[in-house]
């Protein structure tokens, strides 16, 4: 398929049937780990089983940090197909394809970077406080809350992909700019309410995928506005003649 095509002609790589076997297919995986890991793992589960277990907080930081890099990199595709820069590598098909499936496996992380804090008792949140934003009072409400909306925000912004023809391109494309709130969003909740952001690789991970993002935002708005005026210089000269 030619790297040219434009966006709102190519159909989704990733079919609605793949991606709910997907999700079933991490469920029983999941499922399947916990039968499994008493049996191979008993040290493992006798840390998770003690007074004091760090491996949930473990699990939950560094899920986070890899749901982290996957937004930023469907955001990042995002932007370079929009852009046209996708064109030069890996290609707009590619790019569109794996900008869909990063954006799903970033949800599937986000999803267990929550839910295994249930483990953690240090922390003590429950269900409640994972669902409903800005409830966990014993940390950082606000910041954690800012996170959950984030991830609230980017299930339509992500799914919209299958229902696209029934939107029209221009509601999905409006619907999409929500992605960029959803960065931003996840960027504050990581930068306040994770730990890693006083470690040197966490502030440069931020730095580094923060100036990224906002470089190609503004190449974007820059040829936004080049393109609106080289239609409006197309068609006062069409008036003229």
């Amino acid at each position: 398929m030619n790297s040219s095509v434009p966006t709102q002609s190519v159909q989704p790589g990733l079919k609605r049937y793949p991606i709910l076997l997907f999700l079933v297919g991490a469920v029983f995986g999941g499922m399947a780990v916990l039968w499994v890991s008493p049996r191979w793992l008993p040290d493992l589960v006798a840390s998770l089983n003690g007074a004091n277990p760090k491996a949930y907080w473990y699990l939950a930081r560094g899920s986070g940090l890899v749901a982290f890099g996957l937004l930023w990199l469907t955001v990042v595709l995002g932007l370079g197909i929009t852009n046209k820069l996708a064109r030069l590598w890996p290609g707009g098909p590619a790019a569109l394809d794996c900008h869909q499936f990063v954006s799903v496996l970033a949800l599937a992380f986000a999803a267990f970077h929550g839910l295994i804090l249930l483990g953690d008792r240090y922390m003590s949140f429950t269900l409640a406080d994972l669902v409903l934003p800005f409830s966990t009072e014993g940390y950082r409400p606000l910041w954690v809350g800012l996170g959950q909306l984030g991830f609230y925000l980017a299930l339509p912004v992500t799914f919209s992909f299958y229902i696209r023809r029934r939107l029209g391109y221009r509601t999905w494309r409006t619907l999409h700019y929500a992605g960029f709130i959803v960065y931003w969003l996840i960027t504050l909740h990581g930068i306040k309410a994770g730990t890693e952001t006083s470690s040197p690789f966490g502030f440069g991970l931020y730095i580094v995928t923060g100036l990224s993002v906002y470089f190609l935002m503004v190449y974007r708005f820059l040829i936004a506005i080049r393109s609106s005026g080289t239609t409006r210089h197309q068609g006062k000269s069409v008036s003229r003649a």
